[in-house]
């Protein structure tokens, strides 16, 4: 996802230039998201099965997105693909179709960990589409104990050897789960608390960085890392020897989500598009291009091994807005944990 949280809580990809809405005739769908979503193959097949070109328009950010449909009243585009936090907004503010699923045989396949989330609680208008899941990569050469979770980052032997991405409430998000609590606690007190197991982690942090978290672990600089999505794909790919740990704790993720806009000209072809993605062998297709953790349970045996959460991990949770109090306590336990690494 181009952004993995809420506002800008950003582990962000390239995106493209914005485009212009096209109007679609019958014979014509609008798919409006973010530059490279969906590998081309993919467009071809279903214009070549069912006789609809997709026009793809493009957006580089979700709040442009909402700009464009709020000014379309729900119009102008056919199907979207958007991040969670903005989801929420689109539909609170009328601007998603209320999907019928009857037209969408493959929403069962749709793994449960994704389904039930706060933009969409009842599953009633989005459909899942990848999952950004940051995670722990260490190198058991270097660790002389399985690391397991959040808190074996605290644990002294890691001492000057763990590598963090540098976004503060995703960090001060996992410290909250180490400590049994919600990523988005809101009590003042609570987060003070937070503010000082983060800093008891400063002894142990090799560096802080968003770009190329994963270079430390691949050049030996860092035993041990916290990295984004593709941060993971990227560096298992060059050492497959490396061992991925999926948090006990469970695990803090965003979602994309596919949604037909509530004016949509084109009905009938959206809900053709997201049924033909949520197929087995399409979505695996969409999931091995993009890099994203795969959210259709029934893709999991097809698509790369590295994108499918293991069968044990029930649990997530999204980063949300909170209170400007709570969001200011984040802030201040972040520069002080900034400090204190450096």
């Amino acid at each position: 996802m181009k952004k993995f949280a809420a506002g800008m809580l950003c582990a962000a990809l390239a995106v493209s230039t914005v485009t212009v809405p096209v109007m679609a005739d019958s014979q014509e769908m609008v798919l409006y998201t973010w530059e490279a979503m969906f590998p081309q193959e993919v467009l071809d097949g279903f214009e070549e099965e069912t006789g609809i070109k997709v026009i793809y328009s493009n957006f580089d950010y979700n709040e442009t997105m909402l700009e464009k449909l709020s000014a379309a009243e729900g119009g102008d585009y056919d199907i979207i693909v958007g991040d969670d936090y903005i989801l929420e907004t689109v539909i609170q503010e009328g601007l998603a179709e209320k999907l019928d699923k009857s037209r969408l045989p493959g929403f069962e396949n749709i793994n449960p960990l994704y389904q039930g989330q706060f933009y969409d609680p009842t599953d009633e208008y989005t459909v899942p589409y990848g999952a950004g899941i940051p995670l722990i990569v260490y190198d058991p050469e270097m660790v002389d104990f399985e690391i397991k979770g959040y808190n074996d980052l605290w644990d002294p032997s890691l001492e000057d050897s763990v590598a963090l991405t540098a976004n503060y409430r995703v960090i001060n998000g996992i410290t909250n789960l180490a400590l049994g609590k919600s990523m988005n606690e809101e009590d003042v007190e609570s987060i003070k608390e937070t503010g000082e197991k983060l800093l008891e982690l400063a002894p142990n942090v090799r560096l802080i960085v968003d770009d190329n978290t994963q270079d430390a672990l691949l050049n030996g600089e860092a035993s041990a890392a916290f990295l984004y999505t593709s941060q993971v794909t990227s560096v298992l790919a060059e050492n497959p020897d490396l061992k991925v740990v999926y948090p006990e704790e469970g695990l803090g993720f965003g979602i994309m989500g596919m949604f037909i806009p509530s004016q949509a000209p084109n009905k009938d072809a959206a809900y053709q598009f997201m049924d033909y993605i949520l197929r087995p062998e399409i979505s695996a297709q969409c999931f091995d291009y993009i890099g994203y953790y795969c959210t259709n349970k029934a893709a999991d045996e097809l698509v790369n091994p590295d994108l499918v959460v293991p069968d044990s991990v029930t649990k997530g949770e999204i980063i949300q807005n909170v209170s400007q109090e709570a969001d200011d306590q984040y802030n201040k336990n972040w520069t002080e944990f900034r400090a204190a690494c450096d």
